[in-house]
């Protein structure tokens, strides 16, 4: 079968380079803590080849129908069970019942949301992997204090390991992107936060609201003046770590009980 077409309006940007595909599967461990490994967008299966190598069972999720005919008719079928849909769409646990590991080439005009359903479904997810648009890889991975700092990386490094790994040139790429990408790893923490993630994830995104204001603006709803969270009231959200978050969604889940 001739190679696919990208489609502008599934976001696909095809990985044409052999040592990064490899590179990229070389980021998660594979190791013992679960079977299965889960490949998002795989396209026509430059990353998926050096995923086959590995002793897991490989599943891959692709929106796009001739980026399906083209595994079918490309991989044996024994080493790849191939879900034509939606990732954002899939249901847990009825179609992902046992932990595994999350890799891919993510479409950029959805990784954000890949994200958020990462941490929605992280008893699932011990690790992942994968390519994302250079400046959302640093948003992710950034320090408190600069303006990469955000509410996707609170969130996910309360949860997460996240590393940088790598940056990734534009030529690499058929057609070839406008921006540079980044590759990252999370790799899922021993002990989560003492609080509900939605409590959490509820405060984080109010914070990030008004990030330009002081936190007593920000945060004027949960009424924390004269609690012993106040002092972070004066500082902005970006000035907090992530245990500074976890303290005030801790103090907020206690006022709920």
């Amino acid at each position: 079968m001739k190679k696919v077409r990208a489609k502008k309006h599934l976001g696909q940007h095809f990985l044409k380079d052999q040592n990064i595909a490899r590179k990229i599967a070389d980021a998660i461990s594979f190791n013992d803590t679960y079977n299965k490994v889960l490949e998002i967008g795989p396209g026509m299966g430059v990353l998926t080849q050096y995923l086959i190598e590995r002793d897991k069972d490989l599943t891959v999720v692709e929106l796009d129908s001739e980026s399906v005919l083209y595994l079918q008719e490309n991989f044996p079928a024994e080493k790849l069970t191939i879900i034509e849909g939606d990732f954002l769409k899939i249901k847990w646990p009825e179609e992902m019942k046992e932990p595994f590991a999350l890799i891919g080439n993510f479409p950029y005009n959805i990784s954000s949301q890949i994200i958020f359903k990462v941490l929605e479904h992280r008893e699932f997810i011990p690790e992942m992997a994968g390519m994302f648009q250079r400046e959302v890889a640093r948003r992710l991975s950034s320090p408190p204090g600069i303006k990469d700092y955000g509410i996707l990386t609170v969130l996910l490094n309360a949860y997460y390991k996240v590393d940088y790994l790598f940056t990734v040139n534009e030529g690499v790429f058929q057609p070839p992107p406008k921006v540079k990408s980044g590759v990252i790893r999370l790799t899922r923490l021993d002990a989560e936060p003492d609080v509900e993630y939605s409590i959490l994830a509820e405060v984080v995104k109010s914070g990030f609201g008004q990030r330009r204001k002081k936190l007593s603006n920000a945060l004027k709803p949960f009424n924390l003046a004269e609690t012993p969270v106040a002092h972070y009231l004066e500082k902005r959200a970006e000035q907090l770590t992530v245990d500074n978050f976890i303290e005030i969604a801790k103090y907020v889940a206690s006022t709920r009980e």
